[in-house]
């Protein structure tokens, strides 16, 4: 067999898991055949949304899981006869889930493209909430969770990868935020659905976003920069015209994109010693330096057991103040989602840290302080909510946004699954140890969280770079 034939082939073993499709290659004469639908699908704005609208899907499971938690604590422990030790298991099981997940999410990703991936995340997290929703002791409660969180790592990647790939400079911060705010619709509808339903049936409400996001994956083109990586120049071509719009030059973009994967490495082969490089270490060290000083803050340990908090801080309706606070966190995401790409990444991100380390030093002395029952009642309810539009103005959203902009696109499957694994590693430490440091003191808790949360102004004001306003290519070349 000839050097061209061995070529061709393994080309072919390249080919995307789910194909791009061939409706955004249909001439002017036959899009006027099909009409306004069409021409809606079209229209390269539109287009970009869509997408970003249905692979949002994926972060809206990711929240599901981490709310559900929350309003079924009592059910569930009293059902399944379960202590609290053992439903702490179950809720950090997710990450200890998420973190096999991630260790896949960047080769996966790379090796079947974005599409693919969010396929195979999407068949767990199925399973996983049919086990619980079937489960008759911890065991099969267990298995479930740990199946979502396999899904929910691959995604927690691929998602905002896909919408840095895919979107125009200009829209990339406010579509990246898209996915922080789909996580916090997510957590919303657990802790909504989870007022007016037991927990068996919202587990059965859990399969919903990926069983719409499945078939949906079939009607959206392939990341360009990924096609481009991997050899398939007409294929990426035809997605970045249909993602930009037909009426649009693409030209100077097609060649940047080019130029930077003609001068990333040519090796197939990644190895963790090239993360040492000068170019690499350093927006390695930002990406997962953000994403577990995300994490220490113990925010996930709040929105996983905001019920019990609630519970400890004397409300008595304390399932409702938790649907108060998922609410509360949608539109402080929303707030972030319109200003990204105005305010920038930094700026967001040291007003947001500023504002949970004082929301958590509040909320550590409101716990010391002995307060009549309703002073309490308030001030607790009122400075966790604080610290949570804190968190969703910049923590949350951003240091996603950031490693899916900074990596360089040759280390990005490896690189992004470190970055991702370290995430999970403290978010399953925090939910683990939340309710048991909680037990301990409440005001303890809350300050150790505080001292994270004031380091990670440090972080950011030192090293942390805007990326407001430049392409992705110009980002990664920076770093050299």
């Amino acid at each position: 067999m000839s050097f061209r034939d061995d070529n061709e082939e393994s080309r072919d073993l390249r080919k995307p898991f789910l194909h791009t499709g061939s409706w955004y290659k249909m001439s002017s004469r036959q899009s006027s055949i099909m009409g306004s639908s069409a021409q809606v699908l079209r229209d390269g704005s539109i287009s970009v949304v869509l997408c970003v609208l249905i692979v949002a899907l994926g972060p809206i499971q990711f929240g599901f899981t981490c709310g559900y938690s929350s309003p079924t604590q009592a059910q569930i422990i009293s059902d399944l006869k379960l202590s609290i030790s053992e439903y702490s298991v179950f809720g950090s099981l997710s990450n200890v889930g998420a973190m096999v997940g991630a260790i896949a999410s960047g080769q996966i990703a790379e090796y079947i493209g974005r599409k693919g991936s969010l396929m195979i995340a999407a068949i767990p997290n199925i399973l996983g909430w049919l086990a619980i929703s079937f489960a008759k002791d911890s065991s099969f409660l267990f298995m479930g969770r740990l199946l979502e969180g396999f899904g929910v790592g691959i995604i927690s990647y691929t998602v905002p990868v896909y919408i840095a790939e895919i979107s125009p400079q200009n829209m990339r911060g406010s579509l990246g935020s898209v996915n922080q705010l789909s996580v916090t619709i997510g957590i919303m509808l657990a802790y909504l659905l989870g007022l007016f339903t037991n927990w068996r049936v919202l587990a059965v409400l859990g399969i919903l976003p990926c069983t719409i996001l499945i078939p949906s994956l079939f009607f959206i083109p392939e990341s360009p920069r990924w096609l481009a990586k991997m050899g398939m120049m007409e294929d990426f071509e035809a997605s970045l015209q249909v993602l930009r719009g037909f009426d649009t030059d693409i030209s100077v973009e097609v060649n940047e994109i080019k130029r930077a994967v003609a001068s990333s490495s040519k090796r197939t082969t990644i190895r963790f010693a090239d993360l040492k490089r000068k170019r690499y270490w350093y927006p390695l060290m930002v990406g997962i330096g953000l994403l577990m000083l995300q994490q220490l803050s113990g925010i996930n340990g709040v929105l996983f057991y905001s019920s019990n908090i609630f519970k400890r801080a004397g409300v008595s309706s304390s399932n409702a103040a938790t649907f108060g606070l998922g609410a509360i966190q949608v539109i402080a995401t929303g707030v972030t989602t319109w200003l990204v790409d105005k305010a920038g990444r930094r700026l967001l991100l040291l007003v947001s840290s500023s504002g949970m380390t004082l929301s958590l030093l509040l909320v550590a002395v409101a716990f010391y302080v002995e307060y009549s029952s309703s002073v309490s009642l308030t001030v607790c309810f009122l400075f966790i909510q604080a610290l949570v539009i804190s968190f969703s103005l910049g923590v949350g959203a951003i240091p996603w946004l950031i490693m899916s902009e900074i990596l360089p696109l040759n280390i990005k499957g490896l690189a992004g699954s470190v970055a991702t694994l370290a995430n999970w590693l403290i978010s399953w430490a925090i939910t683990m140890t939340a309710n048991l440091l909680l037990t301990w003191s409440g005001g303890g808790t809350f300050t150790i969280y505080a001292i994270v949360a004031a380091f990670t102004i440090v972080f950011v004001a030192l090293w942390v770079p805007e990326t407001k306003g430049r392409s992705l290519e110009e980002i990664q070349s920076s770093f050299r």
